[in-house]
């Protein structure tokens, strides 16, 4: 089976099993636009459709409140939205990070395309990382991501990168995610965007110190199980329609990675302590969870369920030392 990532590019070491182009350091962003797959638009047309009378075609009629949404290099077809859907191109995603790069020391690592270009994204390095305990690297990150289809406000996510098993995560603070979210009913205002984000960035700190608690926060074999059973079975995570044998083999899973076979577990920062039992879950989502694709992976890590798992992973971490 082909991948489903359409076009990737990344700078580094490759994510997602070796998919998409290698780019040297510091690239344009025109240069960026093109590895990634996103030098082309979205294009609007009416939605139209033809009347039969008595057996023979009739006219052909427009309906007026609805636009479909075509990609302008292969005319593909990639939504059907109402007359007041708000575009993003891709274009803008990239062009977003124009100032933060020139200016603001921010170094592009990844971009691309999703489902075909119904979704979008950047991921970039702010400059800002730290290391705990055992030499164990953190670094801070910007996602922005869009859709063309409705599934997904414009999103700009301040996130966290473990470097040693390159987990994920979306800084939140007091259950409360920092992600700035523009809905595709108003205008995508670039400026307005960043000054939010700004005011969520410094709040780096905030949670570094409380990644470093839980780092230094020794976990007992039954508060670890305890742990995983509240996020990876409680009731209200539905998994799959066989959720007790879905949640059985992830229980099983991330204990295993929790308990030293998951990339760095064996960390001072990480081994028997608060801080392993959230990467033990990010690595599953990330990296372990069973998906469709590598495509329906990333996207279920930065948009869906996985999101929301990691997420409540976070929660329960954080109750641990509070």
């Amino acid at each position: 089976m082909a991948h489903a990532v359409q076009k990737m590019a990344f700078v580094g070491q490759a994510p997602w099993h070796n998919l998409g182009n290698q780019l040297p350091a510091k690239q344009s962003i025109e240069v960026w636009q093109k590895e990634a797959g996103m030098a082309w638009e979205i294009r609007t047309t009416p939605v139209r459709y033809m009347t039969e009378q008595a057996g023979t075609l009739g006219s052909i009629m427009t309906y007026e409140d609805q636009k479909v949404l075509y990609r302008s290099d292969t005319k593909e077809p990639l939504s059907v939205v109402s007359g007041r859907y708000k575009i993003v191109q891709p274009r803008e995603v990239l062009e977003w990070f124009r100032s933060l790069v020139e200016v603001s020391g921010f170094e592009l690592e990844t971009a691309g395309c999703l489902h075909n270009g119904r979704r979008f994204w950047a991921l970039a390095k702010t400059g800002k990382e730290t290391v705990l305990k055992g030499s164990d690297a953190v670094k801070g990150y910007t996602l922005l991501a869009t859709s063309c289809d409705g599934t997904l406000a414009t999103t700009a996510t301040p996130t966290v990168v473990r470097v040693v098993c390159q987990n994920t995560l979306a800084m939140a603070l007091n259950g409360n995610s920092s992600a700035i979210k523009v809905p595709h009913s108003t205008t995508f205002d670039p400026n307005a965007i960043k000054k939010q984000l700004g005011i969520a960035v410094s709040s780096w700190d905030g949670f570094l110190y409380r990644m470093r608690t839980l780092s230094e926060r020794k976990v007992k074999s039954h508060e670890a199980l305890h742990y995983f059973l509240k996020v990876i079975c409680a009731t209200d995570v539905q998994v799959d329609p066989a959720q007790g044998l879905m949640n059985e083999r992830a229980l099983k899973t991330v204990q295993a990675l929790y308990d030293g076979k998951g990339k760095g577990s064996e960390m001072a920062s990480a081994s028997g302590t608060a801080w392993g039992l959230l990467n033990a879950v990010t690595e599953f989502v990330d990296h372990e969870k069973r998906a469709r694709s590598q495509e329906y992976r990333l996207d279920s890590a930065w948009f869906g369920q996985g999101a929301a798992l990691k997420q409540r992973a976070l929660d329960h971490a954080l109750q641990l030392v509070a």
